[in-house]
């Protein structure tokens, strides 16, 4: 037993790392091949589409883990049932929103942005509604316990994003969003066939309703929404914004770039971040308290030393690697941003528990509040910093943010340990850390 699951979190590891390098190359592809100045355009295509599907997205694959282990517990496969069908028709029709707000400001991007992008914010469009299914296929695979192979599409997915801009990419920033476009429908298709395969094999039943547990599921995701919006959200956002406050565009395009170590970092921590929100849940829903925060506080710990040596060397190592990646003026004018961002990304990976924390003790809504607060620190600084010093003054804002977020969350995280466990297992006390 022990060896098998300690395969599957090695195999997850490797899956998503492998996906961070994919998703890295794209963009290295992409800037080699478009120009900083036509790279910038492509970022901030990318960066749009990505944010207004946040912002619009509907969020079920958490609550579709959180209540999905409940019922499975529980073996009430009725209610099992009728939570796929809740949470497919949920991002479906997120999804259609996400598009339809693509659509709708594609004919002013040219006018918002003083730059020709009408054309690949159409093609953008797509994306959201392609990509609709594919977090409740990957909520079917991991309620199987199979975290592992939920990494093995996180790499296919982002292997096919890389493939598809390597190609579309020759042909200007519209190819290249078109290049998305098909790989994103592509791995779609490929998780949702594993979804449906991991889904039959739980028991089947009748759907039924979710009754006395519908509103709480309403509130879980509507909290679980907002709070993923402003987790993921920071990244497209500070881009968006950069390219209208910076003096150049090109400024979006250093900025956009100089966000590599916070991708990486998060890329370190998404496998333990994903068999936390497995194996945590698991936890509460079966009263393991105490292992729960046991687990939390090796993260902690072994993140916080891990940092303490990788930042260091990776700060003097920068414009090297910002030089080798990119080429010499992204040498010369995303070194600074990027170091700062690096500051960012470490306080980011100690702190990546609170991604899957609050959802698995029921309560999203404290991720909702620190990101929240999180969010109202970081955009007025990124108008202000960012219009006076371009991509640098953005990384700044990135570090004051997260200051805050870390500060925060470490005030949450003492109330909830004082809390007796029984308060936890309240729904309706979601709130009570916060107050």
């Amino acid at each position: 037993m022990g060896s098998r699951l300690l395969w599957r979190r090695s195999a997850t590891a490797i899956g998503v790392y492998s996906a961070t390098i994919f998703g890295f190359l794209a963009t290295v592809v992409a800037t080699r091949e478009l120009g900083t100045h036509y790279y910038a355009l492509f970022a901030t295509a990318l960066a749009a589409t990505g944010f207004l599907q946040l912002l619009l997205d509907l969020t079920v694959e958490e609550a579709l883990v959180k209540y999905g282990f409940r019922y499975s517990t529980a073996e009430d496969w009725g209610r099992f049932r009728r939570l796929f069908e809740v949470a497919l028709g949920y991002k479906l029709a997120g999804g259609l929103f996400g598009a339809l707000a693509l659509a709708l400001i594609a004919p002013f991007a040219d006018d918002i942005w003083n730059r020709p992008l009408t054309g690949p914010l159409l093609v953008a469009a797509l994306i959201p509604l392609l990509q609709a299914p594919e977090n409740v296929a990957g909520g079917a695979i991991i309620l199987r316990g199979r975290y592992d192979v939920r990494g093995v599409f996180y790499a296919t997915s982002m292997g096919l994003r890389l493939a598809g801009v390597a190609v579309g990419a020759r042909h200007g920033v519209l190819g290249a969003v078109t290049g998305m476009a098909v790989a994103q429908a592509l791995a779609t298709t490929a998780i949702s066939a594993a979804g449906i395969v991991a889904f039959r094999r739980f028991p089947q039943a009748h759907s039924r309703p979710l009754a006395e547990d519908r509103g709480d599921f309403r509130r879980f995701v509507v909290s679980s929404t907002f709070g993923s919006s402003l987790v993921s959200g920071r990244a497209p956002l500070g881009t968006t914004v950069m390219a209208a406050v910076a003096p150049s565009i090109v400024q979006a395009a250093y900025f956009s770039n100089a966000q590599a170590p916070a991708t990486g970092f998060a890329a370190l921590s998404s496998p333990a971040r994903l068999v936390l929100l497995t194996e945590q849940t698991r936890d509460f829903e079966r009263g393991r308290h105490d292992r729960m925060y046991r687990v939390l506080r090796r993260y902690v710990t072994g993140t916080t030393l891990l940092m303490l040596g990788v930042v260091p060397l990776a700060w003097w190592a920068m414009p090297y690697l910002m030089g080798l990646a990119y080429g010499p003026d992204f040498r010369e004018h995303a070194t600074q941003p990027a170091r700062l961002v690096l500051i960012a990304a470490a306080l980011q990976l100690v702190f990546g528990w609170a991604k899957s924390f609050p959802v698995s003790i029921g309560r999203p809504n404290l991720r909702l509040l620190a990101h929240g607060v999180e969010l109202a620190v970081f955009v007025p600084l990124l108008v202000v910093f960012g219009s006076r010093w371009g991509a640098t003054g953005g990384a700044a804002a990135m570090v004051c943010s997260t200051a805050v977020f870390c500060a925060l969350w470490t005030v949450l995280l003492v109330r909830l340990r004082r809390e007796p466990p029984r308060a936890l297992d309240d729904p309706h006390a979601a709130g009570a850390a916060a107050r």
